[in-house]
């Protein structure tokens, strides 16, 4: 037996309600041991339409470091909220010989509860020597996507 639904009783969740993006390919670099803006370049402001939206922040690059035994850590912002963890970020990349570089993928839903303008950033910083990203021209991406309640 088949029963009429109505569809108002479903929920209606997921749902893409704008996608932001930037890119940047300049090589950049800190000496830094303290997270700082990777580049003002990669970064996405976004202004939820509701409270209850979920934000989803994908960002690449490649990263590294120069120095040997040294560390080039990522994470991302939200405004001067770090969304990883307060020393160890979100990607932590281990040099052992040399200099190391190599592809960084970024991925966080974030439940801001907010219908203000928000900046999403990537921050980097280094347990010594020099980190760098977009090594040698290599082009880094930011994309900010609001997903509906």
């Amino acid at each position: 037996v088949l029963k009429r639904l109505d569809a108002s009783l479903i929920g209606g969740g997921g749902k893409v309600l704008q996608v932001l993006t930037a890119t940047d390919s300049t090589k950049r670099t800190t000496t830094s041991t303290s997270f700082v803006t990777a580049s003002n370049t990669l970064s996405v402001d976004i202004t939820p339409s509701a409270t209850s939206s979920k934000v989803a922040i994908w960002i690449s690059t490649v990263i590294g470091n120069n120095t040997e035994e040294a560390q080039a850590i990522s994470t991302i912002y939200r405004d001067s909220t770090n969304l990883g963890d307060s020393t160890k970020g979100m990607l932590d990349t281990y040099n052992f010989e040399g200099t190391t570089r190599q592809s960084a993928s970024l991925i966080f839903l974030d439940s801001p509860s907010s219908t203000a303008q928000l900046t999403y950033q990537l921050y980097v910083r280094g347990t010594g020597g020099t980190t760098e990203i977009n090594y040698n021209g290599g082009k880094g991406s930011i994309i900010v996507m609001e997903i509906g309640a």
